[in-house]
C-alpha cells in the first residue's frame, strides 16, 4: 500500500529541508505544502498577518487533491498542518498508510532560523501565532529538531520501515 510521510509543525521547524532529504534518500516524490498557498495567503503572510481557518481551507483542499491524484506513489509531504481539523482535511479520502512526524523545537531556536531565512514569505513575526494554535496529536511521532538533519531523516526512516 502507498505510504505518505507527513512532516508537520510550525514554520521554520525544518519540514522542507528534512522532507527533501528524506525523499532523496527514499527516492520518492516530495510535495511542498507551501507551493499550494494562494497569492492572497502569501500576500497576507508577507504583511505579517496570520492565516485563519478560512484562509487555510482552499490550501488544504488543494494539497488533499494532489495527494489523491498521486495514488500508488509513495510521498513525503511538508505541511504545517497545525490543527487536527487541518490534518483531517489533508487526508480526507486518501487511501494510504500515513505516517505523521511533528518536527518540534523551542521557540527561540525556530525564531533564530526564521530570522536567517531569506526569500520566504513567512517571517518570524508570525511564529508566535503558530505556536499559539498548534495542536499535538497522540498518534504522531515527535522529532526534536535540535539534531542534525541526517539524524532526523534516519529516525524517520526507522519509524516508517520498522
Amino acid at each position: 500500500m502507498q505510504k505518505i510521510i507527513i512532516l508537520f509543525g510550525v514554520s521554520g521547524s525544518g519540514k522542507s529541508c528534512i522532507g527533501k532529504k528524506l525523499s532523496e534518500d527514499l527516492k520518492i516524490k516530495f510535495i511542498e505544502g507551501d507551493d499550494f498557498h494562494s497569492i492572497n495567503n502569501i500576500n497576507k503572510m508577507k504583511k505579517n498577518s496570520p492565516l485563519n481557518d478560512n484562509d487555510r481551507e482552499e490550501w488544504l483542499l488543494s494539497i488533499n487533491y494532489k495527494l489523491k491524484k498521486e495514488i500508488k506513489k509513495d510521498i513525503v509531504l511538508a505541511c504545517s498542518a497545525l490543527k487536527e481539523i487541518y490534518r483531517k482535511k489533508l487526508i480526507n479520502g486518501v487511501n494510504a498508510n500515513i505516517f505523521w512526524f511533528c518536527l518540534n523545537g523551542e521557540f527561540e531556536l525556530i525564531n533564530q532560523r526564521l530570522n536567517k531565512r531569506t526569500n520566504h514569505f513567512f517571517k518570524s513575526d508570525l511564529l508566535k501565532s503558530q505556536f499559539e494554535i498548534i495542536e499535538y496529536p497522540d498518534y504522531s511521532y515527535f522529532i526534536d529538531i535540535d539534531k542534525n538533519p541526517e539524524k532526523i531523516v534516519e529516525t524517520i526512516k526507522l519509524n516508517v520501515f520498522k
